[in-house]
């Protein structure tokens, strides 16, 4: 007999939370510390979405995707989760960029950038002022029609090599381009340029346990290979309850922690929304997806010092299509030293791409491993600029593809950065179609990544709350 997973699983909980990506898991969280009963559902069998790693043989753990965030997420995790989790956030410091315009080192904060950019750039230091501070300012209430492109050429005209320096990483974080609103780009950037870019020591596998935990001691229960096939909703526009593995269980409100339009037009069906909002949840833009290529050295074999993450490019300028190419000339190394899992003595290194899902999705399966081990070689030709002699250091390899990230994660198309800016505007609205269905995730770029997500996750638990309260509305 197959194994039961929701064995002794309540019919009814106060609230239902689809997938566990870090909003999912947050407003589990904070809703369970707030006395409901909460249902936990992950159809994978390990929890954290995109915030997540795996094992391989010979004691190799790989995380998965870029994991840097601001220093905001010491606060939000030491008020919305434990003291422990806060204090196990560390500073990268050694953040590299190295192509045809320039190489450097940076501790990516306010302050080096200004003194990256008014030496070794040659801008005058009003400028550079001026930028970071109207950076700062920005707020999602402001203008949306400025794009990033029109926000750079106002204060870098020309000046592709600054555009480079203050836009690749972020758009190697959650996708961002130039076309995309300048708010967006300001948001992230000013929350990253406060303190530099953080961590998780003890890697992923720690953080996510230690949530776990947590999210066991307030009470909530989990159900990993717990597949959700659909809300159920009432002729009157009510949430019901969910049918998942085949069972319906019910509850007074659901948080999807699952990609927007998955939720709307799968998980709930698009007879039950108005059809302005219909068209809107269908006219959201994906963002795109991702390649990477994990690669593991021998036991107690290392390298210098390489940084912590750098940003590797032969193209010549910054140029988005040229980062999202099959024909890859953009990568940024993720570096892993024993340090970063006290304890161990390896040495890991994950090259992350960006890039479009519809250059992996269709190839048939021979030329898909053939393309896939290409990427492996060119990504270790790559590395022996920076690690001489990896090949024959290396102990471990494997790549993988947009279309990996869609079976693992389920997101539309692989997305591995959510839904481009309109995405937040549905998600936000989705409780005003149907009662008691929220929506929290990577929508609209500001909630995409860690911190984003943590506190996207805190916002729509707050309204839940407010809805669950007696006398709510």
């Amino acid at each position: 007999m197959p194994k039961d997973f929701l064995k002794d699983c309540r019919d009814r909980y106060d609230v239902i939370v689809i997938g566990s990506g870090l909003a999912g898991l947050t407003g589990a969280n904070v809703l369970a510390k707030a006395g409901y009963s909460v249902l936990l559902l992950e159809h994978h069998y390990q929890l954290g979405g995109m915030a997540t790693w795996f094992k391989r043989r010979g004691g190799h753990i790989f995380d998965i995707s870029l994991h840097g965030f601001p220093v905001g997420m010491i606060k939000s995790c030491r008020k919305y989760w434990t003291r422990e989790i806060a204090d196990s956030i560390v500073q990268l410091k050694g953040i590299r960029f190295e192509n045809p315009q320039f190489s450097l080192r940076t501790s990516f904060d306010r302050d080096d950038f200004t003194r990256i950019i008014t030496q070794k750039f040659q801008v005058p230091q009003a400028t550079v002022d001026e930028f970071f501070d109207a950076a700062r300012k920005m707020n999602f209430y402001d203008d949306q029609s400025t794009t990033t492109r029109e926000l750079f050429d106002r204060f870098f005209p020309g000046r592709s090599d600054v555009v480079r320096l203050l836009m690749e990483p972020i758009t190697y974080a959650n996708g961002s381009t130039l076309e995309d609103p300048a708010i967006t780009y300001g948001i992230v950037f000013s929350n990253f340029m406060s303190k530099g870019v953080f961590t998780f020591q003890g890697g992923t596998d720690r953080l996510i346990s230690q949530m776990r935990e947590e999210l066991e001691r307030n009470g909530v229960d989990i159900r990993i290979r717990s597949q959700v096939e659909r809300i159920e909703v009432s002729h009157d526009r009510r949430v019901e309850g969910v049918r998942v593995n085949g069972r319906l269980i019910r509850c007074g409100a659901v948080l999807s922690n699952a990609n927007i339009k998955t939720t709307v037009l799968k998980l709930v069906g698009a007879e039950h929304f108005d059809r302005d909002y219909l068209d809107d949840a269908r006219a959201v833009r994906l963002n795109n997806s991702s390649c990477q290529v994990y690669i593991g050295l021998k036991p107690g074999v290392g390298f210098d010092d390489c940084g912590d993450l750098l940003f590797h490019s032969e193209h010549s300028g910054f140029d988005i299509d040229a980062m999202l190419s099959k024909q890859v000339s953009s990568r940024t190394f993720s570096f892993y030293y024993p340090e970063t899992r006290p304890g161990s003595d390896r040495w890991l290194v994950v090259s992350s791409t960006n890039a479009n899902f519809r250059d992996w999705a269709e190839l048939p399966e021979e030329q898909y491993q053939r393309d896939k081990q290409q990427l492996c070689e060119t990504t270790l030709d790559c590395l022996e600029k920076y690690v001489p002699g990896i090949r024959e250091k290396t102990d471990w390899l494997e790549a993988s593809t947009p279309r990996t990230f869609l079976h693992y994660t389920q997101h539309a198309q692989g997305a591995s950065f959510g839904t481009k800016f309109e995405g937040l505007r549905v998600s936000q609205k989705l409780p005003e179609q149907i009662r008691g269905l929220f929506h929290a995730g990577s929508v609209g770029i500001i909630m995409s990544g860690w911190l984003g997500a943590v506190n996207y996750g805190v916002i729509v638990s707050n309204e839940i709350d407010k809805l669950l309260t007696p006398g709510g509305v």
